[in-house]
């Protein structure tokens, strides 16, 4: 039985997901129990500007992982 990718295609797809996961993880809360009172909390660096940077990156290793191929050989 052979596998489609290979051990360096799998490293590289379980880095992605561990950043699109991490990304998600910061982008979580922020809200207010109660629905009244605004918190401005949810506008922060962590949720605007840090987490969907980590999943865009996430994204991309994945891409990187899944078009990678091991057996090329170097001339």
């Amino acid at each position: 039985m052979e596998f489609i990718f290979q051990k360096k295609n799998y490293t590289f797809l379980f880095i992605g997901l561990a950043l699109i996961a991490l990304g998600f993880i910061l982008m979580a809360g922020g809200g207010s129990d109660d629905p009244n009172v605004f918190n401005p909390e949810i506008y922060n660096f962590r949720r605007i500007r840090l987490a969907p940077t980590l999943i865009l990156i996430g994204l991309g290793i994945q891409i990187y992982a899944i078009l990678l191929n091991p057996n090329k050989r170097k001339k």
